[in-house]
């Protein structure tokens, strides 16, 4: 269909120039008294027949360039292009303006809006393509008034217009409790998948390596749950910034152009998502504050398992898998005892408590 359509191209551009061109190419070669030949008629037949002619030998180079342009404009994100777009039109919009004082001087009148329409066109197209950023929040990201609606219905109708994208990461799709966060309600959609994570997710699910053959089956398994068992809106974002090699540098631009919000469990992406003001979802932040809380002071009952980093430390753990080091517990390994805690450590990597042998503190 593209080789048909290029072949017809060729052909109308063949006859337009027949037209204008052949004339002059007649006279140049005296043969322009010949009347059949000097027709406008014929001279389009015979520029698009040479043209047709042409396009057996063209028409490869061009389909191959039109794929190559579609496929790289396919993978630019929308935003880019119409913040680029409307920043090409200002410009050309600015030069035609400018440009008019300068219609009455002979050569001028010609030269100057060639340079007006080339300069000021690649600045506009270069400002909105770097402002994409400020052109999505400008546009996209302010909550719509709904007609008819009373200044205090507005208020409580806006927040649930302004539904923020919630971008996934790789790291949380294998972990799995993302699906019964959403389950549960407590993660309002839309849940959106970028192309380039699943296809991340897609090449491990490949591995040669078993357990990472099977990490990357599990996550893509939980795709599929939220997508098909669970009542969220779930969006893929076909996009992909090929300037950037990194899976989560990719996820937190798309975070700035979107102004959504990255989801994830990883502690570095989560903190490099602080240093840029990007917003994240840690949910392992989740997980830790839903934990029952442990304040210093209190008594517990543990079972020590096994030896500390430092000396005369044991390890124990609750039974929601929080890591308890007991000072001078190394003499208590296997067994069961109680320990008060002395203090409590909590980070988006998790929660640590310290407690010591509540025998030690009776003998003291």
């Amino acid at each position: 269909m593209l080789k048909r359509l290029v072949q017809i191209c060729l052909v109308l551009v063949g006859g337009t120039l027949g037209v204008f061109l052949l004339p002059d190419v007649f006279r140049l070669m005296n043969l322009s008294h010949y009347m059949i030949i000097a027709n406008p008629y014929s001279s389009a037949v015979l520029g698009a027949l040479i043209f047709y002619l042409i396009s057996f030998w063209s028409i490869h180079y061009i389909v191959d360039f039109v794929d190559w342009f579609e496929d790289s404009l396919v993978k630019v994100p929308i935003t880019e292009i119409l913040s680029g777009s409307l920043g090409l039109i200002f410009g050309l919009f600015i030069a035609y303006l400018v440009a008019i004082p300068f219609r009455g001087i002979p050569i001028v009148n010609t030269v100057v809006p060639i340079i007006f329409t080339v300069l000021l066109g690649y600045i506009g197209f270069q400002v909105g393509f770097k402002k994409r950023e400020e052109f999505v929040n400008l546009f996209f990201n302010r909550p719509h008034k709904r007609k008819g609606l009373t200044e205090h219905e507005q208020e409580g109708a806006a927040p649930a217009q302004a539904k923020t994208m919630k971008l996934l990461d790789t790291s949380v799709i294998i972990d799995g409790r993302i699906a019964d966060i959403c389950q549960t309600g407590f993660l309002d959609g839309p849940i959106v998948i970028p192309l380039f994570v699943l296809e991340e997710l897609q090449h491990i699910a490949d591995s040669s390596d078993a357990l990472k053959r099977n990490r990357g089956r599990r996550g893509l398994d939980i795709l599929n749950r939220i997508q098909n068992d669970l009542p969220i809106e779930v969006q893929m974002y076909e996009g992909d910034f090929e300037d950037i090699q990194e899976v989560d540098s990719k996820l937190i631009k798309l975070a700035k152009l979107t102004n959504g919000i990255v989801v994830t469990n990883d502690y570095n992406l989560n903190k490099v998502c602080e240093f840029q003001k990007v917003r994240v979802l840690n949910i392992n932040d989740l997980a830790n504050a839903v934990k029952p809380v442990v304040l210093p002071g209190e008594e517990l009952n543990v079972q020590l398992i096994k030896d500390g980093k430092e000396h005369h430390q044991g390890i124990a753990y609750l039974d929601d898998g929080t890591m308890i080091v007991v000072e001078e517990g190394k003499n208590y390994i296997g067994k069961r005892i109680d320990v008060l805690v002395t203090s409590v450590l909590q980070t988006s990597a998790g929660r640590m408590i310290f407690a010591k042998p509540k025998l030690l503190e009776k003998a003291l």
